[in-house]
């Protein structure tokens, strides 16, 4: 499994320190390590974010990520809003953030990461990065 090349030049144009896994027919998965979550209010700091990537990406949108170690809202030591359950990927266990982007928002063929990304930047970064 590879990603696109225009995703491939969106992760290193940030530095992002990624890698892509092999999954099961129903795709793989990408990891971001030492993915920054400070500025969303969460403990610890950093975690590793894994994004999966669904076989028929990009006609197929991206909806699921993951964090491990997880992370918790660091007001509260509560998880995030659907952010509970855990699964086995990659012999670790991921906390799953299920987030999805408007029903029609996913343009197949032209989205990727740069579409995804900004979900997870709000959420985990509280921010929304224009680059």
């Amino acid at each position: 499994m590879h990603l696109p090349e225009d995703d491939q030049i969106f992760l290193k144009e940030r530095d992002y320190d990624w890698s892509v896994h092999p999954g099961d027919s129903q795709g793989g998965f990408l990891v971001i390590r030492n993915f920054d979550v400070i500025g969303g209010g969460f403990s610890p700091n950093t975690t590793d974010l894994m994004i999966r990537i669904p076989s028929q990406y990009n006609m197929a949108f991206l909806a699921l990520w993951y964090c491990a170690p997880p992370i918790r809202l660091a007001a509260t030591g509560r998880f995030a809003q659907a952010s509970e359950v855990t699964e086995l990927h990659l012999g670790r266990t991921w906390q799953r953030f299920s987030r999805h982007l408007p029903p029609g928002v996913w343009r197949p063929g032209i989205d990727g990461l740069h579409t995804f990304m900004p979900l997870i930047w709000r959420e985990l970064q509280g921010l929304l990065r224009k680059t």
